[in-house]
């Protein structure tokens, strides 16, 4: 950094609901070292405004259904950093999120100024260390042992949310006699760890302790 030359970090918002935004122009308006330079509904819609920023601030649950994941590789794509900024308890997608790479995750609950120095950060380049985001990364220290391949956890992921075996391979390209050999190995998998998985029932609760599929939740909750 050049002696006595301020550094401004330009700063996006992708949220839906317009209080939000309103609330987070609220507070960085008296930073002289944040610039809040696009705000939008999506993803697609603040990459199409602008791509030079510093940081994005992404709600985990936006109206067009989009992943978390999703979006946190397109942006860090075109070189924009992600800050999460969430009212929502889901450990699925906070999860989600936190192996896409994003620097930190942030409750809206949180204090203004607590707010305004994770973007600091965050616009920095720095990680703002959280519970909720130590969580998402460690875990419990089981987890990450389970060692599942891609093409394995896209099987758990269909078979596990209620598909049928015959199912799974039609949607995979693969022969049922391999998507057995992959269910096999799964539950192999998981019982060398000490998470046994015997049953349908089983392989579903594990996905859901591994993050691989969303919590259910009530229809009202967003």
């Amino acid at each position: 950094m050049r002696q006595g030359k301020a550094v401004r970090h330009r700063v996006g918002i992708v949220e839906d609901h317009e209080s939000v935004v309103i609330g987070i122009s609220a507070m960085l308006s008296d930073e002289s070292d944040l610039e809040l330079v696009a705000t939008a509904p999506t993803v697609t819609e603040l990459l199409a405004l602008t791509t030079d920023l510093d940081l994005a601030v992404l709600d985990l649950r936006l109206a067009d259904g989009s992943s978390p994941k999703s979006n946190v590789e397109a942006l860090r794509e075109v070189g924009i950093e992600t800050l999460v900024f969430t009212g929502a308890e889901n450990p699925f997608l906070v999860r989600s999120a936190a192996r896409a790479g994003v620097l930190g995750v942030v409750r809206k609950s949180e204090s203004r100024q607590t707010v305004i120095d994770a973007i600091r950060t965050a616009a920095g380049g720095g990680q703002v260390v959280t519970t909720e985001w130590a969580a998402a990364i460690d875990g419990d220290p089981g987890l990450l042992d389970v060692g599942l391949s891609p093409r394995q956890r896209e099987v758990l992921e269909l078979y596990a949310s209620g598909e049928k075996a015959a199912r799974v391979a039609r949607l995979t390209g693969l022969a049922p006699q391999t998507v057995n050999d992959y269910l096999q190995r799964i539950r192999q998998k998981y019982a060398e760890v000490g998470r046994p998985a015997p049953t349908k029932t089983d392989l579903y609760k594990r996905a859901l302790e591994d993050g691989w599929l969303p919590i259910p939740e009530r229809p009202s909750e967003r």
